[in-house]
């Protein structure tokens, strides 16, 4: 999904407040940890990642890596994090006491 200038700011401006809810160590993306991202990106929509990786070539590789598979949106990063965008798919459901908020993107 490609995001206008006016979209990518107010994800920014949205994605300042989070806290990481994936963190990628030294053993890299395993399947388990693209099966939580996935379950987080559908149920957030926008999330940040750490990336506790030292060469910043490898952590551009693993988020390139983490992003197309997942179809995840690339909003930004900075140093060690990244945040990216999902839309929730409109057959995701929540659990009984959770409430969705839908993100309502700026139009162009």
């Amino acid at each position: 999904m490609e995001l206008t200038i006016k979209q990518r700011k107010y994800l920014k401006a949205i994605a300042h407040g989070l806290k990481p809810v994936i963190m990628v160590g030294d053993k890299g993306l395993s399947e388990n940890l693209r099966t939580e991202t996935d379950l987080a990106a559908s149920h957030h929509e926008l999330i940040k990642v750490k990336f506790a990786v030292g060469d910043s070539e490898l952590r551009d590789q693993m988020i390139a890596e983490l992003a197309e598979p997942l179809d995840l949106t690339l909003v930004q990063r900075i140093g060690n994090v990244a945040v990216f965008y999902r839309p929730r798919p409109a057959s995701y459901k929540a659990g009984k006491r959770t409430t969705l908020e839908e993100l309502r993107l700026p139009k162009g």
